[in-house]
């Protein structure tokens, strides 16, 4: 017959008890879906439900292939055909299917610049063949069916079906496969050959019941036929049953993994329309790869590390996609940690990974601490759980005289990849004498002048005015911020060898087991050794710096999920243009807000640095390797895309970035790619529940919730920490409700979250494509207008009172109208929380200018050790914040606090630096010395 709606030419009698057989050969596994309807007379009154391929059963007139392939408007056939070849179909009572998957996970065909590579989702499609004529003749036929090939990206956006395309969780870049299972009555496939049968559709049911379908996540793992494996498989129809016959291997896989596709003359195209690799020698099945699988095993996988941008392998790439599924999928509930019913309406009691219960735990740990308790010593002051940036504090704290070890459970190294930072930073750190001049001109690998700020509704570069005056947007540059690129690998591996050779223990490859706390006596970290033993080491203090995915941050944030996340994908590549790679880019956009359909609409960020300029001779214009970053503000939603959606975007508009390529796998030498996800909660930073353990760094949420720079807001808070440690260390205020006060409330981390909030878009929130880049670009000319006192600390995750203040009332005076659209995008609610926030950032700022230097001068005269702290404590939360913590360009030097000469040693300056916070001396109390900044 005719493939697109014309009457069945010839009608063939059958004889009745003759068993049929229909054979499907190398079926077309193309990018969209699409009915053929074959009525079986002129007159046939129904057509497919193409509305669900699944539930499509026709019991009346037509014959209905539902075959991957076609779309709506039925455009000639491109490119390479396929046969389905339908043999003597048995036209009985009763429908029968046969199952294949369906192409095409395309949650972006709204969006015709964003259209991601073909990939399969496990959701069949069925072939229905209706058993029954109305005249009750039985037929055959036996005619080839042509099936076109559409590329995704020639077809219109208005032929596009968007209720047709099944938006599941994709199994990026998989090939064909056919998938049998049945809802009713699970078919059993063994390795060998075997039958399986499946019962018939009722065509009462309209296939709601019976029709086959598959499994798209969990287990069990659906078992898959193998294409490349068969030239025809045969269904032999009964009255009630098909009975497939299966000589084929099996293998099982889920929605992650690469499935095989039959071979054919011509490779099969990607959403670019270049050709996807095949994968296999001459006697293997081909597999096809995604672009982003492609790059990543092209690069090289070792001196892999932990931590964001540690690891940037294919596997340490499917388990970040495990993990924010995971977290997508997650539902937060409530659990009253005070109420001791260890079930909850249903809810379990968290793993107890810190205890203060003797029956948790391990027996090794408590047995530890007990015979400690005879003794009254502990093996280490303070052990530091997390070397990557654990070891910055613990050096820290080495240097103020306590005894400091650091546990990793792999090893302490940095990874490959630079960080970008600006010498601020690097000073602070000298300051403490965590590293010296020298350690900061070995590690510095890169130098640039400063980065570019823009915001923009597309790709015009250099743009001139404001975006009221081009109606595309603004942009800016910044000397001096992040604008050094420091080799992470020897900047760890100068402070770790410090820090040993001052008498520092390191634990590498050690794994944490427990850690259990005794108020009275201390605290026991039990370790798991190499032959799987316990080994428990003991500490009056427990330092979390575990980052983000700490156990312990887990165990305090049970049933929560996170109010936001920032997903980041990118690459470190050489191929750019050398010439234009001169300066970084801080923060960029050149697109409006994307419409990505079911996964909501989504920012696209950028951030780029130039890496090997500026040092060791390497000028400026000689480098054509820089890194490259793409990134999104959004909440955790089990909608929201995934990472391999986001990276294979990445790819795709990384050429209209970069314009000096066209292709980013043909134009590019891909050194490692790059992705993470970064949550946020409103209730940071976090305060420890447990007496001796406290949480620093990203495991606090102390970082910035639009940066998330975990190395800027160490270098930031390190003093201040540390300062703070030392003095609980030294007079006992290690009870958790005197540890809450160093992760105090601090309203300017609060206020940055709405910043967050008003750069996302939530899930069904209509807003105009244009909102953030008009938003972001008002308030950058102001910021810049008012100078680097205002503009300087935001871009370092400092918001300052005054800063803050008069950057909105200028907004609101250069864009009045804009002001209504903002309120109704962030929510009145989160908008009155935020003025909230913004209120005690006034009152930090006059209490830390007006109050601090009277309590200062009152404080020497305080006895009690403990009331003397909870007071210093104090002092800083309203410094920190309010930001005035922040010295500014024109005051740094003034400021800045010489350290005694190194030859003197850390006793002094340790010693100092003690007197200062405890206020024990004279000369820690002075109006011109501030606790929180002197070293």
């Amino acid at each position: 017959p005719s493939m697109l709606q014309e009457p069945l030419k010839e009608i063939q009698e059958v004889d009745e008890d003759l068993e049929e057989e229909i054979v499907l050969s190398e079926p077309s596994m193309l990018q969209e879906p699409v009915a053929f309807v074959v009525p079986e007379s002129i007159g046939a009154d129904k057509e497919t439900n193409d509305e669900n391929a699944e539930e499509s059963i026709i019991s009346s007139n037509p014959v209905a292939f539902v075959v991957p392939g076609m779309i709506e408007d039925k455009k000639e056939a491109s490119s390479k055909e396929e046969d389905i070849v339908i043999s003597e179909p048995s036209m009985k009572k009763e429908p029968v299917a046969f199952i294949i998957p369906q192409m095409l996970k395309n949650e972006t065909a709204k969006d015709e610049d964003l259209v991601s590579e073909s990939s399969i989702l496990q959701q069949p499609a069925a072939f229905i063949v209706p058993q029954k004529l109305e005249s009750e003749t039985k037929s055959a036929v036996e005619e080839s069916v042509e099936v076109a090939n559409f590329p995704v990206e020639n077809v219109e956006e208005e032929n596009v079906d968007q209720e047709n395309i099944p938006l599941e969780t994709p199994a990026v870049q998989e090939p064909a496969a056919i998938v049998v299972s049945n809802l009713e009555n699970e078919g059993k496939i063994g390795s060998d050959e075997e039958e399986v049968s499946l019962p018939v559709a009722d065509p009462e049911t309209k296939g709601e019941k019976n029709v086959a379908t598959a499994s798209v996540t969990g287990a069990p793992t659906p078992s898959i036929l193998d294409m490349d494996s068969i030239d025809a498989f045969k269904a032999t129809v009964t009255d009630d049953l098909i009975t497939f016959d299966l000589a084929i291997p099996m293998k099982n896989t889920t929605t992650t993994q690469s499935d095989e596709i039959k071979d054919s003359s011509e490779s099969p195209k990607d959403s670019e329309g270049s050709s996807l690799e095949k994968k296999g020698g001459d006697n293997k099945r081909n597999q096809y790869k995604s672009k982003t699988q492609r790059i990543m095993e092209k690069t090289s996988g070792e001196e892999q590390t932990g931590g964001a941008g540690g690891s940037s392998t294919w596997e340490a790439f499917q388990k970040a996609e495990e993990r924010w599924e995971a977290l997508k999928q997650s539902k937060p509930f409530t659990y009253d940690m005070n109420w001791l019913r260890n079930v909850q309406n249903g809810v379990p009691r968290p793993h107890q990974f810190v205890t203060t219960d003797g029956s948790d735990g391990t027996e090794a740990g408590w047995t530890k601490l007990r015979e400690q308790a005879v003794t009254g010593e502990m093996d280490y002051d303070v052990i530091v759980c997390g070397g990557t940036l654990g070891i910055f504090f613990a050096t820290a704290l080495q240097l103020k005289g306590f005894k400091v070890a650091v546990v990793e459970a792999g090893k302490l190294r940095g990874r490959e990849q630079e960080w970008n930072i600006s010498m601020k930073e690097l000073q602070e750190l000298e300051e403490l004498g965590v590293i010296t001049q020298e350690d900061i001109d070995t590690v510095i690998t890169t130098e640039f002048p400063g980065c570019r700020a823009g915001f923009k509704n597309e790709e015009v570069t250099p743009v001139k005015g404001t975006y009221f005056e081009n109606g595309i947007g603004y942009e800016c540059v910044t000397a001096d911020i992040l604008n050094l690129g420091v080799a992470p690998r020897i900047l760890l591996e100068r402070v770790a060898e410090r820090f040993k050779a001052n008498g520092g223990t390191v634990y590498e490859e050690r794994p944490l087991k427990a850690v259990m706390i005794s108020e009275k006596v201390g605290a026991a970290v039990d370790l798991v050794t190499p032959d799987g033993s316990d080994s428990p080491i003991t500490a009056r203090l427990v330092l979390d710096a575990m980052g983000n995915g700490s156990p312990i941050s887990r165990q305090q944030r049970y049933g929560m999920k996170p109010d936001g996340i920032c997903c980041v994908v990118g690459s470190c590549a050489s191929g750019f243009d050398s010439k234009s790679n001169l300066m970084g880019d801080i923060i960029y956009t050149n697109s409006m807000i994307q419409d990505k359909g079911i996964n909501g609409k989504l920012q696209y960020f950028w951030e780029t640095f130039p890496v090997g300029i500026g040092r060791d001779g390497k000028e400026p214009g000689t480098s054509d390797t820089k890194t490259t970053y793409m990134f999104t503000y959004l909440d955790a939603d089990e909608q929201r895309p995934s990472l391999s959606t986001l990276m294979e975007d990445y790819w795709k508009l990384l050429p209209k970035y970069q314009t000096s390529i066209n292709d980013a796998e043909k134009d590019l030498d891909v050194k490692r790619v790059l992705f993470a996800f970064f949550p946020t909660f409103k209730d940071s930073p976090l305060q420890t529940q447990f007496s001796r353990v406290l949480a620093v760094g990203d495991a606090s949420g102390i970082q910035s919730p639009l940066s998330f720079g975990g190395f800027g807001a160490l270098t930031r808070h390190l003093p201040r920490i540390t300062g703070a440690i030392s003095d609980a260390m030294e007079n006992d205020c290690l009870h958790k409700d005197d540890l809450a006060l160093i992760n105090a409330y601090t309203p300017n981390l609060s206020a940055s979250w709405m910043f967050q909030k008003a750069m996302s878009v939530q899930m069904g929130q209509n807003v105009n494509p244009k909102f953030i880049n008009r938003l972001l670009a008002t308030n950058f000319k102001i910021m810049e207008d008012m100078g680097q006192e205002t503009i300087n600390p935001f871009l370092q995750d400092v918001v300052r009172f005054d800063g803050l203040v008069g950057s909105l009332a200028r907004s609101f005076v250069a864009d009045p109208l804009f002001m209504p659209e903002i309120v109704n995008h962030v929510g009145l609610k989160e908008l009155g929380d935020w003025v909230g926030h913004v209120g005690m950032m006034g009152l930090y700022s006059v209490l830390d200018s007006t109050v601090s230097p009277v309590i200062k001068r009152a404080i020497k005269k305080i006895t009690n050790p403990r009331e003397r702290f909870q007071w210093l404590r104090k002092l800083e939360a309203w410094k920190f914040g309010s930001g005035n913590d922040y010295i500014t360009p024109k005051n740094r030097k003034k400021k800045r606090i010489q350290r005694e000469p190194e030859e003197k040693g850390g006793s002094e300056a340790t010693k100092d630096t003690k007197m200062t916070e405890t206020g024990t001396e004279e000369t820690a109390a002075t109006d011109e010395v501030e606790p929180s900044t002197q070293a």
